[in-house]
């Protein structure tokens, strides 16, 4: 790959700017000003990325990225750190599961005593009388 300093940036910025500056034109002639004006803004992108350095920031970002690519690729140390992370995943769902199924280490729930499920039935027995008279139920 080609270093950054060794590609004339300015000239291919400029031609970028110009062919899109004609074809903004002949969008301008066929579809009207809005779409024209649209692609003009569109065609001074390129210049404008190059004024400001923003090109040598997306060329440092897509060696950066390919590189990540390849090594990504090609090494059985990513691989390997790839199956750990999936190993992971699949560990965390697994104690997810465990969880709301009660399992895993978990203490068991206790049985609530059955003096304590008649107050109950007696309280919703007094709630359903008082809906009842006023209308509700």
């Amino acid at each position: 790959m080609p270093d950054y300093n060794q590609i004339a940036w300015l000239p291919l910025s400029a031609g970028l700017t110009g062919l899109g500056l004609l074809a903004s034109w002949l969008v301008w002639r066929r579809r009207g000003a809005a779409a024209g004006l649209r692609t003009v803004a569109w065609s001074l992108i390129p210049l404008a990325a190059y004024l400001v350095g923003a090109v040598a920031l997306l060329w440092q970002i897509a060696v950066a990225v390919t590189g990540f690519a390849v090594r990504f690729v090609f090494s059985p140390v990513v691989w390997s750190g790839i199956a750990l992370a999936g190993l992971a995943a699949v560990l965390f769902v697994t104690a997810a599961i465990l969880r709301q199924r009660g399992a895993g280490g978990t203490r068991p729930a206790v049985a609530a005593p059955a003096t304590a499920q008649a107050a109950a039935d007696d309280d919703m027995a007094e709630i359903e009388a008082l809906l009842r008279q006023r209308g509700i139920k």
